[in-house]
Parts: C-alpha cells; sequence; structure tokens
C-alpha cells in the first residue's frame, strides 16, 4: 500500500496545475464586482475538500460563504481545526505586474500571482496533505475540521460574527494557520507571535467647491494642507507614536526573548538591500527584528485628495482623506487605542475643516506559549519535511481570527507559515516558491501524524 508522503512525491505536477487554476480566480473581496469569482473560488475549494474525502459543505454569510469540511472517525485522538482564506487582496497598481496578476506565471520556480503566498497557496498545502493520507492509507492520524473563509482580506466580518453559534461545529483541540513567513529561505519557523492591528480612514471638508489656489490661498483652509499637520503629528522624531494612552499597557519582552531575538541571523544591511532603501527607521533604542515583531507601529496605507492628473492644476481642493493604522502588541486593547485616536483627532483638528473619522476594523494582538505539545509536534513536522530544526518568531502581521478563536472555541493556534519576506505579499508581483508550497505539503501531512502521538 502506497504511503502519503510517496503519494505527495507523484503528485507534484497535478498540485501545481490545481494551484494555478485556483489562482486564476480574481477573488477579491474588497471588490464587489468580483463576487461570481468569489462564488467560483468557495467552490474550489469545497470541490477539492470533497474529493480528499471530506465530508463537505457551503455555509452561508451575510458576507462571503464559508466552506466547512470534516473527518471525525479517530476516536481517542486529538482533533485538528485547519483555517485558511480563498479571498485575495486587490491588484493595484496593475502597471508594476510583470505579468497578469489572475495570470499564474512560473519564473526563477516561483510562481506569481495575487493570492499565490497569501493565501492560496499556503492554505492548500493542507488540503493536498489530508488528500495525501485519505487516498493511501483511507484515514486520517486525526480529527480534523477544515474551514475555510472569504473575507480575511477585509476584516473576516462574517465569520467572526458567525463564530459563537458555529462553536460546537469548530470545537477542535488545536488550529493550524498557515498565513505567514519563514525567518529566511530554508529556514522554518514556528511563529508564536501576531501584532494586533486598527484601521481608521480620516476625511476632510474644506469649502463646499474645489477653489482657485491663487485667488482663495491664504484665506481659506487648504483640507490637504490641514491633513498633513494632522498626520504630521502622528509619529514624533523619535518614532513614538502620539496617540494619547498608546503605550500605557504596551510590556517590555523580556532578557530571554529579547537575547532569543538577537541570537538569529539577520543582518540589518542585507534587509536594507533586499528593501531597497539606503536607511531603515523605526522606533529609538530597538533592534529592527523587535520593531517589526514586538513593537507597536503607525503607518499611513493611503492619501487622497486634489488633482491627480498630468501636469499642473492650481486648485485648493474642497476635500482630503487618508487611510493609516496601528500595529498592536499583546496588552494594547483595541478599544482603547480608538478612544486615542479620536482623542488625538479633536485635539489636532485645525479651524476651518471638519473631520470624519471611520474605523474599519481591529483586532487583539496574541502569544502562542513555547513548548506546549502542538508546537513541538510542529516543530517536528518542520524537521522531517526540511531537514532542519525550525527557529522561533513573532510576525508584524495580523490574522486577527486568531485571537476570536482563541474567545469562542478556548484552543491555541499552531502558526507555521511557507512564504518568504520577498513574497510582495499586498503588492504587485506576489510570488510564492514552488519548492516551498512542496515542502508546506510535507509538513502537514507530517504534522497530522505528529499530533496523533501527544
Amino acid at each position: 500500500m502506497a504511503d502519503p508522503y510517496s503519494y505527495i512525491a507523484s503528485n507534484r505536477n497535478r498540485y501545481e496545475k490545481e494551484l494555478t487554476e485556483f489562482l486564476r480566480i480574481p477573488s477579491v473581496s474588497a471588490d464587489s464586482k468580483q463576487k461570481p469569482a468569489i462564488e467560483k473560488a468557495c467552490q474550489f475549494v469545497a470541490d477539492q475538500l470533497k474529493s480528499a474525502g471530506l465530508a463537505t459543505e457551503i455555509i452561508p454569510t451575510e458576507g462571503n460563504p464559508l466552506v466547512y469540511a470534516e473527518w471525525l472517525q479517530a476516536p481517542g485522538k486529538p482533533t485538528l481545526l485547519v483555517y485558511g482564506h480563498y479571498d485575495v487582496q486587490p491588484p493595484e497598481p496593475l502597471e508594476l505586474w510583470e505579468s497578469g496578476p489572475f495570470e499564474p506565471t512560473v519564473r526563477d520556480g516561483n510562481i506569481y500571482a495575487r493570492g499565490a503566498t497569501d493565501d492560496k497557496g499556503q492554505m492548500y498545502t493542507h488540503v493536498k496533505a489530508i488528500e495525501a493520507w485519505m487516498k493511501t492509507v483511507g484515514k486520517l492520524p486525526i480529527n480534523v475540521k477544515v474551514i475555510i473563509e472569504g473575507e480575511e482580506e477585509v476584516g473576516s466580518v462574517a465569520i467572526d460574527h458567525m463564530l459563537p453559534s458555529l462553536k460546537e461545529k469548530l470545537a477542535c483541540d488545536y488550529i493550524l494557520i498557515s498565513d505567514s513567513s519563514m525567518f529566511a529561505p530554508d529556514v522554518p519557523a514556528v511563529t508564536y507571535g501576531l501584532k494586533g492591528i486598527y484601521y481608521f480612514e480620516l476625511f476632510i471638508d474644506g469649502p463646499k467647491r474645489d477653489l482657485h489656489s491663487g485667488t482663495f490661498g491664504g484665506s481659506v483652509k487648504n483640507p490637504i494642507n490641514a491633513l498633513c499637520e494632522m498626520l504630521g503629528k502622528l509619529v514624533d522624531e523619535n518614532g513614538r507614536i502620539q496617540i494619547p494612552g498608546f503605550y500605557d499597557d504596551v510590556v517590555e519582552i523580556d532578557a530571554h526573548e529579547k537575547k532569543s531575538i538577537a541570537s538569529l541571523e539577520f543582518s540589518d544591511d542585507e534587509y536594507k538591500k533586499e528593501m531597497g532603501v539606503h536607511e531603515l527607521a523605526g522606533e529609538k533604542g530597538y533592534s529592527t527584528l523587535e520593531r517589526r515583531w514586538v513593537r507597536p507601529t503607525c503607518d499611513i496605507n493611503g492619501i487622497f485628495g486634489g488633482y491627480q492628473g498630468e501636469g499642473a492644476k492650481t486648485v485648493l481642493p474642497a476635500k482630503a482623506g487618508a487611510k493609516f493604522s496601528f500595529r498592536l502588541v499583546p496588552n494594547q486593547d483595541p478599544a482603547k487605542i480608538e478612544a486615542g485616536v479620536i482623542e488625538f483627532v479633536r485635539r489636532h483638528t485645525p479651524p476651518g475643516v471638519t473631520v470624519r473619522l471611520v474605523n474599519h476594523h481591529g483586532a487583539a494582538a496574541v502569544v502562542v506559549p513555547l513548548g506546549s505539545p502542538p508546537i513541538e509536534a510542529a516543530s517536528r513536522a518542520l524537521k522531517s519535511a526540511f531537514g532542519r530544526e525550525p527557529v522561533y518568531i513573532r510576525e508584524g502581521g495580523s490574522i486577527p481570527i486568531v485571537n476570536s478563536f482563541k474567545r469562542v472555541l478556548n484552543a491555541d493556534s499552531i502558526l507555521i507559515g511557507f512564504g518568504l519576506n520577498d513574497d510582495n505579499t499586498h503588492s504587485p508581483n506576489e510570488k510564492f516558491s514552488l519548492k516551498d508550497f512542496h515542502r508546506g505539503i510535507l509538513t502537514s501531512a507530517h504534522l497530522l501524524e505528529e499530533l496523533a502521538k501527544i
């Protein structure tokens, strides 16, 4: 009888063809025009799970549907919930893509397409690992449930609202999520911490119409000028965020974790080269990895207003706006951060304009305890697939559902990513290493076996 690992080795080409088909679907959750693509991607995932041998259903929501699947025929063994998402970020700016964002193209061992690493390629590794066990052994080493959503890139609103009603259906011992990165090429990692997030949009209104900047400039407040004044006060010259009460609950990492982060092979010079910058920036007094992983941050994500066309137009615009977000660390309360932002806007709104602040979404940070049996199982699985011990890292990104799972299901998440830091997640030319795609499938197959030993 064939074993799952031989099956995985013999189906590499098919896996890549299926991934290519999946990546062709423009399932952009932020774009209402792509609703048919959302439904197509959802059905693709459901068909794959059903074909793998799991009982599968599509769960309607007020937003995009969920795909749920299960195999629960391993009495006495733990239950693993696999989570992922089939929606993707918008592909713009399109002109910067070397090949079409939804025309998957292989170059230098990487597959380029929107969603390649976030999260279609990574999520699909677990679907194929489940299939390998079912098609060879005819059963799984443990009980498995799968929940795949279609709104992660817009805040996971539907699944978050439905989670209490799905508590019994999704009950599990552990949760497996692959939506992050390894530490470096060929260096696998277990992620034990994620930052939280709070995302805002600020709208500023000035005169009732656009004005001639020569005729009216100096007498009417320019909304873009006002916006720049306000945004410029968010962070001081030392990289400290100026929201009232922002650092009240931030706890410094202990000496052991600080030493552990410092021991990782990381070069500021190599990082600058990889990012294409001459200097690094951020909060003074902390290393680059500390700023990325364990310190809160603030970034302006978009800014709009005034004339955007070719050439010059001397306009004093009627409106302006910006999108900005904060990455939060453990102990920071998103509700407290929101109150601080509201107070900041109130204090710093210049006379002559009116403002409107919109809160898009927020989530707290999370840290998973190291040394637990599931984390040790993940480490063994990664070593089997990659041939080396993994390192332990935090991640500057956010996966809001992790906190919701902990709160409702009372289960910790196993976070093992197979992407790389240069995969251009959320940017043009997103990619995923096919070597790591296949090693991800192997890792997942080993993990099912390792969790059965707990």
